[in-house]
């Protein structure tokens, strides 16, 4: 099976949510996570994995949401916010400094009381980087400094290849979005073809981003087939092998959905 380790469900009606989970499941699609981007959305997340039984969640504040009055949760709110059986991690959190919708210091702080969270409860945390490499790489070597390792995700990989290899260096894992089978992102694809097997993921981060060939449609969880066959392609590799590949990473990363 596939999971697609990255959605936003509740971008969508509570009619279509249904329908489009049972496409995903049609597709062979095992697991998915829909994830947390304000405080205030995390009682939807959680609704939605009590809804449906191959449905996971994560809570956390986007970097666009982290200037907001309620955008920056303390640490402990964090925790608290995790503790349900259906929530598997924590974010997504980072750095965007491509839209800069919240003030940098905000994102930054942000970012980091989601690594403390993350570390506490034991839960992956899964970052949200654009155009903000040396920042994050920064905060995550002093926060792993200051406080040891934790698990993390750098999802819908867009960055510089030097930020894949140092994450995976700390540990951490990268997961790949339709922006792998978009024909100007030979860059991506070259980091998907080097980097360690044991360390790739892949997701939609529907309702955007749609793979090729579905470019300009709405994206959703059935969608991540085409995102596993480039990168499958990319690495030389059979579908089925990418398919054991990054379900096997996605249990290892995200232990609590196993």
């Amino acid at each position: 099976m596939l999971i697609d380790s990255h959605c936003h469900l509740d971008h969508f009606s509570d009619e279509e949510v249904g329908e489009i989970v049972q496409r995903a499941r049609a597709a062979g699609i095992g697991r998915l996570v829909t994830i947390g981007t304000r405080v205030q959305q995390a009682a939807a997340v959680k609704a939605l994995a009590e809804r449906f039984e191959d449905v996971w969640g994560t809570v956390g504040v986007h970097p666009h949401n982290a200037g907001e009055e309620a955008g920056a949760p303390s640490v402990d709110d964090l925790v608290a916010l995790a503790d349900h059986p259906r929530i598997i991690g924590i974010g997504e959190a980072g750095l965007d400094y491509f839209y800069d919708k919240a003030p940098r210091e905000a994102q930054q702080e942000g970012f980091r009381r989601h690594i403390r969270a993350a570390r506490i409860t034991g839960l992956p945390l899964v970052i949200h980087a654009r155009q903000a490499d040396d920042d994050i790489l920064a905060i995550l070597r002093e926060e792993t400094a200051a406080g040891g390792p934790f698990g993390f995700l750098l999802h819908c990989f867009s960055s510089g290849a030097d930020l894949a290899r140092q994450a995976v260096a700390m540990g951490g894992y990268v997961s790949f979005s339709g922006i792998l089978t978009f024909p100007k992102s030979p860059e991506i694809r070259a980091v998907a073809a080097e980097l360690p097997a044991e360390r790739i993921l892949v997701e939609t981060d529907s309702p955007y981003l749609a793979p090729v060939p579905l470019r300009g449609k709405r994206c959703e969880p059935a969608y991540v087939a085409h995102t596993a066959k480039v990168l499958a392609e990319t690495r030389g590799a059979t579908i089925a092998e990418i398919e054991a590949l990054t379900t096997a990473n996605f249990f290892r990363l995200f232990q609590k959905a196993a």
